[in-house]
């Protein structure tokens, strides 16, 4: 870790007395967090950082905000774009650092927002709305886009859709600054996938389901001319399996440790964490636990940079909690008093900025400074 600094931001809901974003710093050896300011953002639902870390984007009420980072994280306002849509639920970049994805939980949407070298948000490139009917019927039958990610190679986003039990894939055309759907990962009925994530090498893909408590683990091959997921194995998130009240629980935050050797998950209703060892060569994962979080509704969790530790996002009981991991007995400790920070939605540390030593974000030759929103 190089004695680097790091800071912790929480997006919250702002219907009650929070502002927004509150900033934490972070005791890496120690495990805590300590909370700095509160910077006003309307119901942050979820936040992504820069290539270069020097920006922090959010979801607000309006669209998507743009904070320029410090070198200590801490927050100031650079710009905000309407994202001609409902409000997102979640943000990530790509890897070439030029666009800002967006997903429509509201309205089934995937948003493409260009991003500029000084940080400030551009036009909307692309937006595509998903069609199809699911089968969840408190959800209307209809699409509800929960996470964006790229895959590791930036050749594809990957859409998942919480909804209609897909996860739409796309071409990134970066000519044509567009969404070409190529492929459809065509998921259980009911099973609600919702948040994706790759392993560290690339190799493989985390599916996380919030309404069949599992996960499931893909192998994934970019090299040829369309994306391939091979299925290899599916594991449940619950603490007993064949629990009778299984339906009144939702897998809701998935993590992978900066180590690259063990992904975290958390579920609610049954309001635990559970912990599973990757297998470096084939991907699969061993359960090594499932334990109480403390808490109600962890709707996110984050791995420390030192991987001894976690904190949990508790949504419903207006807290964060904390714990040291134990690797060699499989076990959690709770690590001080429970956090008060209201309706948390998501929970990032990543270093501060070093902003003598910044790799730059390429402009796109296509386009001209006046094709830019302000």
């Amino acid at each position: 870790m190089e004695n680097k600094k790091y800071v912790a931001y929480v997006g919250t809901y702002t219907h009650g007395n929070s502002k927004g974003i509150h900033v934490y710093d972070v005791d890496v050896e120690d495990g805590t967090l300590k909370e700095r300011s509160e910077v006003e953002v309307s119901n942050s639902s979820h936040t992504a950082i820069s290539k270069n870390g020097r920006f922090l984007y959010s979801i607000e009420d309006e669209g998507v905000a743009v904070f320029e980072r410090d070198e200590n994280g801490d927050l100031t306002r650079i710009n905000s774009v309407n994202i001609d849509g409902m409000r997102g639920c979640f943000l990530a970049t790509d890897v070439d650092g030029k666009y800002l994805y967006v997903a429509g939980y509201h309205d089934g949407k995937v948003t493409v927002v260009h991003t500029h070298r000084d940080g400030r948000l551009g036009s909307l490139m692309d937006g595509v709305f998903h069609k199809g009917l699911g089968s969840v019927a408190e959800r209307n039958f209809r699409p509800h886009v929960n996470c964006v990610r790229p895959t590791p190679d930036n050749k594809y986003l990957c859409a998942v859709d919480n909804g209609i039990d897909q996860v739409k894939i796309y071409r990134i055309n970066k000519r044509r600054h567009k969404l070409e759907l190529v492929d459809i990962l065509r998921c259980p009925r009911e099973s609600g996938p919702r948040i994706i994530r790759f392993s560290a090498d690339g190799r493989f893909a985390y599916l996380l389901f919030e309404l069949s408590n599992e996960i499931k683990v893909y192998s994934y091959d970019g090299s040829g001319n369309t994306p391939e997921f091979e299925l290899l194995q599916s594991i449940s998130t619950l603490r007993k399996v064949d629990d009778k009240d299984a339906i009144h629980n939702a897998a809701s935050g998935l993590a992978l440790a900066p180590d690259g050797k063990h992904l975290f998950c958390t579920t609610a209703g049954e309001n635990t964490v559970s912990m599973y060892e990757i297998d470096q060569e084939t991907g699969l994962l061993e359960k090594k636990f499932t334990l109480p979080i403390s808490g109600d509704y962890p709707k996110d969790l984050v791995i420390f940079p030192d991987n001894q530790h976690i904190a949990i996002a508790n949504h419903a009981s207006n807290s964060i909690t904390t714990f040291k991991v134990d690797y060699e007995k499989n076990l959690i400790v709770m690590h001080g008093k429970p956090l008060k920070v209201e309706t948390p939605n998501s929970i990032h540390i990543w270093p501060v900025p070093d902003l003598e030593n910044q790799p730059e974000i390429p402009d796109d030759g296509d386009f001209e400074e006046d094709d830019y929103e302000e």
